[in-house]
């Protein structure tokens, strides 16, 4: 049974974690340039969602250990010391912010902050995966760093990391495909690229109610704590959850047509979080799933693993 957060409608729900130590669920509204979280226990008659509005588009975020948020930004990665506060630029990416813009992300368990970025116009595959680290070194003195790790991509999503740190997975949502590295957590390297997983492709004329199936396009994921693969298939209506060999050993059908990334909160981490869109979708999808836009959450008999905070 799903449940749909109240007051939670945005654009383009993402990024979503679930704050441990404010027991709260951050997460996104993309192009309603928007941070969103909870306030009191979810269900009862106190909870509360606030928003803090942005001045462009916010693409992921993560809390970071010192308090606050790191943000990427069209331009680049972006530091708030608190709630609302002041948006200081860390690092910026050399792409052009008319067409290309961050979207995709997450902080790995070392504290590094993960960003893929995304090609609005979807003409080439020129967008990339970045790693920042800003990890403080009292020996070396090393500044922050802003590496890519991986290319070739028009929309960079589906990042996530297996929770013994040796695999990253990474998709790209207009290629169907989700793709897999060996990953050294400790020298942050990536070998051995493969195809984890190619979905088909959106059939020829397909539109929302067909009855030609279409199982939807790799959004953003997540890892459960048995290192399970969970996946938002945009337009699929659905969750796909894989075997860290590649197997689709579940799916789980969803009240959205286009839910854009999964997280586990509450305090046993058993509660599934799916945020959705709405924007540019037809009237009759809206009032087919009126829950469009909104975060939905069911239970789950398999934790999730915590947040990785931001280490700064």
């Amino acid at each position: 049974m799903w449940t749909t957060l109240e007051d939670s409608l945005c654009e383009l729900g993402e990024s979503p974690f679930w704050h441990p130590h404010e027991r709260a669920l951050y997460w996104l509204d993309i192009p309603g340039r928007a941070v969103l979280r909870t306030r009191g226990e979810i269900g009862t008659p106190s909870a509360r969602v606030e928003r803090w509005g942005l001045a462009t588009e916010p693409g992921c975020m993560a809390p970071a250990r010192s308090g606050g948020l790191v943000i990427a930004l069209r331009d680049g990665i972006y530091r708030a010391r608190e709630w609302g506060g002041e948006l200081v630029a860390m690092a910026r990416v050399e792409h052009d912010v008319r067409t290309m813009r961050f979207n995709d992300g997450k902080c790995d368990a070392l504290g590094r902050f993960w960003a893929g970025s995304l090609n609005e116009a979807k003409d080439r595959a020129n967008a990339a995966l970045y790693c920042f680290d800003a990890r403080t070194d009292t020996d070396t003195g090393a500044a922050p760093t802003l590496t890519q790790m991986a290319n070739e991509s028009t929309t960079g999503n589906g990042l996530a990391f297996s929770p013994d740190a040796r695999t990253l997975y990474w998709a790209d949502t207009a290629a169907h495909v989700v793709r897999a590295w060996d990953w050294d957590a400790e020298a942050n390297s990536l070998s051995h690229a493969r195809v984890f997983h190619q979905f088909q492709a959106k059939p020829k004329g397909w539109t929302p109610g067909s009855p030609v199936r279409y199982e939807g396009r790799p959004d953003g994921a997540t890892v459960d704590a048995e290192g399970h693969y969970w996946v938002a298939m945009f337009e699929g209506a659905q969750l796909l959850r894989f075997a860290p060999s590649g197997e689709i050993v579940g799916s789980v059908t969803l009240p959205v047509q286009c839910p854009t990334m999964p997280c586990f909160g509450g305090d046993d981490l058993k509660t599934l979080f799916v945020t959705s869109g709405r924007k540019g979708r037809p009237a009759a999808e809206i009032e087919r799933y009126p829950a469009s836009g909104a975060v939905i959450s069911t239970r789950v008999d398999t934790p999730g693993l915590p947040v990785n905070f931001f280490e700064d």
